[in-house]
């Protein structure tokens, strides 16, 4: 099988939760760690960070990953959803996966993976296992896929947890509450591995202070240590101040642990964060006249971050390419969307993707008007072409909607 092939065979074997949705929600490890057994139990020939959260956890990871990569490690990075290529969710010091290498990982490994039913997320991580181990990567930054304590990721023992924002998101799944989704999340909570919480929030923080006390873990909230008011990274968005706290506190727990890495390296991954992993999607500006903005929080909490900033924006008129997947809360997220707006609804590419004309319906309600689009590329020509030179637009709703606008 070619690449492409190769990538669409996993696509169909079992349903794939980014495109279609809760059919494809699993909770059960046994799949996982059959599959670690199957390849020789990739996950301990090395060190890694786990990294859980509701919104922060892929910008935390890769700013991690960054840091680690100045210090001179060798770093494996698997983050999820991918925007682009299959292969952006496994990298090492940047670098994506070799199409051959996922070729030889399916075709090695086929009559285990459909004999046993594997989920695309879990041989997804599989891969990433196998890769790592095969590269001899010193250090792997690992990120959760969904909540944390059934999560196919949670059969490695870190070096140490993090867990950043608890917000309400994949509430059919984590509960509908912060206290219930922070019992997810700290499931990646190991024996006597210490844990970085970044936020403190009242709800939550008895939860991951009961489960590290049974669990023998070091825990650290992350706000209530002295940050360097001159650390900065490269990654836009006044809401990432919240993540370097989280990732400073991991890097100066590392260190205790022996890792190598100065303040300096701190300093400097923080400020080549894309340079280092290729991030994108995050505040990422993609052209100027009119101001092009994307970002992929599609959450209530990440969106409150993201507007917020948006505010800060100096323009003329304000136009939103806007497209979102149907379990989408609506009435939860769309009082946040500016009123004022011109937007352009559309349905991303996906199974998942919410009808533009439901969207519009929907949206209407909360007074935010604008037209159908048959396609995301379509409405984002239309934004441009209406666009003045000091306007500004918006790209969001959903990662596959700024993944097709990128």
């Amino acid at each position: 099988m070619t690449y492409q092939q190769t990538v669409e065979w996993m696509f169909q074997q079992l349903p794939m939760y980014q495109r279609v949705g809760s059919s494809a929600f699993k909770k059960d490890l046994s799949n996982t760690l059959k599959l670690a057994a199957h390849l020789g139990h990739p996950e301990r020939d090395f060190k890694s960070v786990h990294v859980a959260g509701t919104n922060g956890k892929g910008s935390s990871s890769h700013m991690i990953a960054s840091v680690l990569q100045e210090a001179g490690y060798k770093v494996g990075l698997y983050t999820s959803p991918h925007l682009k290529d299959y292969r952006e969710r496994i990298r090492i010091n940047g670098s994506y996966i070799s199409e051959e290498a996922v070729i030889d990982f399916i075709q090695n490994n086929r009559s285990f993976l459909e004999a046993e039913r594997l989920s695309f997320f879990e041989m997804s991580v599989g891969m990433a296992f196998w890769y790592f181990a095969e590269e001899k990567v010193d250090i792997a930054v690992i990120e959760v896929g969904m909540g944390g304590r059934l999560d196919s990721t949670n059969i490695i023992i870190p070096e140490v947890g993090l867990i950043t924002n608890i917000g309400k998101d994949h509430t059919q799944f984590l509960g509908t509450t912060l206290p219930e989704i922070a019992g997810e999340k700290a499931g990646i909570i190991k024996e006597n591995i210490p844990v970085i919480i970044s936020e403190k929030h009242p709800e939550t923080a008895p939860v991951f202070k009961k489960t590290a006390q049974e669990r023998k873990a070091e825990i650290i909230f992350a706000e209530e240590l002295e940050v360097p008011v001159n650390l900065s990274t490269d990654l836009l968005g006044t809401y990432q101040q919240k993540n370097i706290k989280g990732v400073t506190a991991v890097i100066r727990q590392l260190v205790t642990q022996g890792w190598e890495i100065s303040e300096k390296h701190l300093e400097e991954g923080l400020k080549n964060v894309r340079k280092n992993t290729n991030l994108r999607g995050r505040w990422d500006i993609l052209q100027q006249s009119p101001k092009v903005i994307c970002d992929t929080a599609h959450n209530s909490d990440g969106l409150r971050y993201v507007f917020e900033q948006l505010k800060d924006e100096v323009y003329e008129h304000l136009h939103f390419v806007f497209g979102v997947v149907n379990d989408k809360d609506l009435d939860e997220v769309l009082p946040l969307f500016p009123k004022g707006a011109t937007y352009y609804f559309c349905k991303p590419d996906v199974p998942r993707g919410l009808e533009a004309e439901k969207l519009m319906t929907k949206s209407t309600e909360f007074g935010l008007l604008g037209k159908v689009f048959k396609s995301v590329p379509e409405a984002y020509a239309a934004a441009l072409q209406a666009a003045g030179k000091k306007d500004l637009i918006f790209c969001g709703g959903s990662n596959f909607t700024v993944a097709e606008i990128i």
